[in-house]
């Protein structure tokens, strides 16, 4: 895979795509029930693939154990401890690779986590004495959170061990294979985390310098594969100008941008009816205000996670999914129609999919031992999960699907 102007190509063609986020899939090759494991991830891959959703977006950097933050994080962990890296548990990432390469299916892994829910900024921040371990577990309130967690960029201490972690994983041989990640073809880019963010604007230039410095290291090591940043957008830094110096980087190869209509107050869960239209419109706007930078760098950009819950913010996986067809029929055809005339908006990934798992009935958040789904364990379990039963929701992914591979050009 690589990038020329404002595309992606491979196989010397442009490659636009409808991805999907499967962070759990790295887990499933470690459950000791097949059923529940092997068989089941090569069931979800098998099902991606029939429907041509050939590109996933997995997560490959988890720390530390334990309560975080006042909720469970996701486990079992790739660093249980500072420095320490369970090579065991990596090897769920090794067959998460293996069969997404069988299938053809790209990955875009993740290597840590600006939020709580796989340990991420906080846990070095833990590791190095900037957060006690009591302050830690407790549920922090959003001012907090964002005080801490900006002391990350700043913190030589904490940059050195995710430099450890990435370097970890970067250099790996895959265990199943035999190759090295490096010349592994399944993969198509590294991303520096899930949704890095300055939280403070005391931390902007500290943040863009670890954005920088951070893609020129993964390029020192992994000169093969794209990368990118993870970023939400102008919404994640708050400020335009700084996404855009951070995704002008030479090192950094594609744009990226999450929208969470429901987070960023668009709608109201409890008037999701009349709030519809609302969040549709400024979803929109935020696509092609950030094509529009896309352009300028003459990069692709990829809307890499987007969500919206079922109907009447229902749990039920029976419940219907209306709105959250017409709203994903929404940005597909936004992105068809800017591949037609072979512009900068180069893939989607909905977040999630939940595959066969099913939520609990009156169990809210998962616990230990339940089935992984789309949604992470500080979520309700249901909340946004695409499952292979939504049928409807199927329909209306197929209808963009087919049309991106079998038409690249």
């Amino acid at each position: 895979m690589s990038v020329k102007q404002n595309q992606f190509v491979y196989k010397n063609k442009a490659y636009y795509f409808v991805g999907t986020n499967f962070w759990y899939a790295s887990y499933l090759g470690l459950e000791k029930n097949p059923e529940k494991g092997i068989e089941r991830l090569k069931k979800e891959l098998d099902f991606l693939k029939d429907n041509n959703v050939k590109n996933i977006r997995v997560l490959a950097g988890v720390e530390g154990a334990g309560k975080i933050n006042g909720v469970n994080r996701v486990e079992p962990s790739y660093q249980p401890e500072a420095g320490k890296f369970s090579d065991e548990n990596l090897k769920g990432l090794d067959i998460l690779m293996s069969e997404a390469g069988k299938r053809n299916i790209k990955v875009v892994l993740f290597l840590s986590n600006n939020w709580e829910w796989s340990g991420g900024w906080l846990q070095y921040l833990n590791w190095n004495g900037k957060i006690d371990d009591e302050t830690m577990k407790r549920a922090l309130n959003w001012d907090e959170l964002r005080d801490y967690t900006s002391k990350f960029y700043s913190c030589k201490e904490c940059k050195a061990q995710y430099y450890q972690q990435v370097k970890n994983i970067i250099t790996r041989k895959n265990t199943i294979t035999g190759k090295k990640y490096i010349d592994d073809t399944t993969l198509m880019a590294w991303e520096i985390a899930n949704e890095p963010r300055p939280m403070r604007p005391t931390a902007n230039e500290d943040y863009k310098k670890f954005i920088s410095e951070t893609a020129a290291f993964i390029k020192s090591l992994d000169k093969n594969h794209l990368v990118t940043t993870g970023s939400e957008g102008e919404m994640g830094t708050e400020d335009m100008s700084l996404y855009k110096e951070n995704h002008s980087d030479k090192n950094i190869n594609y744009l990226t941008i999450h929208i969470w209509p429901k987070n960023w107050g668009w709608f109201d869960k409890n008037k999701m009816d009349e709030g519809f239209e609302n969040a549709k419109d400024k979803t929109l706007e935020y696509i092609n205000k950030h094509i529009q930078v896309a352009d300028e760098h003459n990069k692709p950009l990829v809307l890499e996670e987007f969500g919206f819950p079922r109907d009447h913010h229902s749990f039920d996986i029976n419940s219907t999914t209306t709105l959250r067809d017409q709203y994903y029929d929404a940005i597909f055809k936004l992105w068809k129609t800017n591949k037609d005339k072979n512009g900068s908006f180069a893939g989607t990934a909905f977040w999630a999919f939940g595959g066969i798992s099913k939520p609990i009935p009156r169990q809210i958040y998962w616990k230990k031992g339940d089935d992984y789904m789309g949604d992470p364990p500080m979520e309700e379990q249901g909340l946004n999960a695409v499952f292979q039963s939504d049928k409807s929701t199927w329909e209306v992914i197929r209808k963009y699907s087919q049309t991106s591979e079998s038409e690249n050009r």
